[in-house]
């Protein structure tokens, strides 16, 4: 009896043994959970390139705007899903941080970073940016010559009354583009000043998509005549021959950094490292430069028509730090003043 006992406690512990290394084999290889808020047309192109490189690792994308990937990200804090967020917004990473959901990890090739566009409070990074995007105004030049309106060149413009009704931009507590536009006000403006500003813009408002991109497609089509988007996306649709026209804030654009971390699990997946190390590889900033003249590092970049040749100078001084500490109180008492002409959520 002693014997079949020590031989079962031995089987047990060889299965024991075989259990973990099978479970490390299964953590380490099938699919990488990948969260993301960049656009569906950029995916299509990073992503080939990725598989091209490293064809042994399966990426499961799972793809929304900014403020929804933000939402599922701090809903799932305590079971995390996702191993790695590309793409979404470095306010919304600073949150997450701030709550101990990112992993330090230096990407190779760090160093080419900008400063700025990484963590600068940690030795070890706890996110890393790729690119900028920023604010822009998109107006379809057939509409508003139909209603006599002129492109608007400013925040200031957007409160004339012609435009009362035609006017459509993101909400900001599901776009991160949202986010960005009314944090810029506020900082520009200062609070008081800049929630009567938006008090007198939901004015001329028509609609709140929950979609950064949403007011420009819908501008390039000619639903509404004028939408607050974020300028990649109106540079895309007029590059579809859609009749639309791009313009920055003079007062200055607001603007987020796309930026990437790794989330803190029990066990962390080698190829979650190997991923966010070509993420901000030469290969992969050059793509992201073919659309986006504002990128994280000092590759060379030749702005689309319609950008200034220092595409910087667009951008307002950005607290990306206040943004994030005043996030959740930001969205609530805009959510209060103004949820009422929202989309509705699908």
């Amino acid at each position: 009896m002693k014997a079949l006992v020590k031989q079962f406690r031995l089987s047990l512990a060889i299965c024991s043994v075989l259990l973990t290394v099978l479970g490390v084999n299964t953590a380490m290889a099938g699919k990488l959970v990948v969260y993301t808020a960049l656009e569906d047309d950029e995916i299509s192109v990073y992503r080939k390139d990725f598989e091209a490189k490293h064809p042994d690792i399966e990426l499961n994308l799972v793809r929304d705007s900014t403020g929804i990937i933000t939402a599922r990200l701090l809903a799932e804090k305590d079971n995390p899903v996702a191993d790695v967020v590309w793409g979404t917004a470095a306010t919304s990473l600073l949150v997450a941080d701030d709550l101990g959901m990112l992993a330090a990890y230096n990407p190779k090739g760090i160093e080419k970073i900008k400063p700025g566009m990484k963590d600068s409070i940690n030795k070890t990074a706890h996110w890393v940016g790729i690119k900028a995007w920023v604010t822009g105004i998109v107006g379809n030049t057939i509409e508003m010559k139909k209603l006599g309106l002129k492109m608007p060149q400013s925040y200031a413009n957007l409160l004339r009354p012609e435009y009362r009704g035609y006017l459509v931009m993101p909400n900001p507590a599901s776009s991160g583009t949202g986010f960005l536009t009314v944090s810029a006000i506020l900082q520009l403006m200062g609070e008081d000043a800049g929630w009567d500003y938006l008090d007198n813009l939901h004015k001329n408002i028509a609609l709140y998509t929950h979609s950064g991109s949403k007011p420009a497609k819908m501008a390039g089509k000619g639903e509404f005549p004028i939408g607050l988007s974020f300028a990649y996306r109106g540079f895309k649709q007029r590059s579809k021959g859609e009749p639309v026209e791009i313009a920055f804030p003079k007062e200055g654009s607001g603007y987020d950094v796309e930026a990437n971390a790794l989330i803190k699990k029990p066990r962390i997946k080698q190829d979650a490292k190997t991923f966010l190390d070509w993420a901000i590889s030469k290969d992969a900033m050059a793509m992201y430069a073919k659309v986006y003249p504002i990128v994280a590092t000092d590759i060379k970049v030749d702005a689309p028509k319609g950008w200034p040749a220092d595409p910087s100078t667009v951008l307002i001084d950005n607290d990306l730090m206040w943004a994030a500490k005043n996030r959740q109180r930001i969205l609530a008492e805009w959510t209060r003043r103004y949820d009422g002409k929202s989309a509705p959520r699908k």
